[in-house]
């Protein structure tokens, strides 16, 4: 594997556990509120999303910025 290669998917990596975990938790805060069991709750959501955001990520990320690039070019 290459270094270019490595480098999309460390970003992919970080930035799942960048945005998903400031989006559930925003979600699960207005939702339910800072009451108890919030954070598990939030963990929770949490992990969900991020199972869910990294191959979105890897797999229709580079499609969408192929198609970025074709518009803008």
């Amino acid at each position: 594997m290459n270094t270019a290669m490595k480098r999309k998917i460390a970003f992919a990596l970080s930035m799942g556990v960048v945005t998903t975990g400031i989006i559930s938790l925003v979600l699960i805060a207005l939702n339910r509120g800072l009451g108890d069991g919030f954070v598990l709750a939030w963990l929770r959501s949490w992990g969900v999303g991020y199972v869910i955001v990294i191959p979105a990520i890897l797999l229709i990320g580079p499609r969408l910025q192929a198609r970025i690039d074709r518009l803008i070019a």
